[in-house]
């Protein structure tokens, strides 16, 4: 048994890397960067993706030819076939982790909560 939530921290990190949706996200990414084109594109929109998601956290407007790039560049994104095997194989992922988290704060919505 664990002697501390760090120990358990440690566990779950290890589970996460041993899980079918972990393993089908490295694959998916290793497909990604070995073709250069979808490579390519991944990595324009991955910079603009943060980019955007730094001027929000700022406060920032996000400017029309902003968006206007942010789009085009989803939309050449999602025609390549790698991309979209990255970025489904991320939402599995980001959809199991969402509800680990909800187990993980169910003791302080609990106590919260009056029971």
């Amino acid at each position: 048994m664990p002697a501390n939530l760090y120990e358990y921290a440690y566990m779950l990190e290890k589970g996460i890397r041993n899980s079918g949706e972990f393993a089908t996200l490295k694959q998916a990414y290793e497909n990604v960067q070995a073709n250069s084109g979808a490579k390519a594109l991944f990595d324009h929109f991955r910079h603009l993706q943060l980019k955007l998601q730094e001027k929000q956290v700022q406060g920032l407007p996000i400017t029309e030819e902003e968006a206007k790039q942010a789009q085009a560049s989803m939309a050449a994104a999602q025609a390549n076939l790698a991309i979209v095997q990255l970025i489904n194989a991320e939402q599995r992922l980001s959809a199991v982790l969402n509800e680990i988290n909800k187990i993980l704060v169910k003791p302080i919505e609990e106590l919260y909560a009056g029971k």
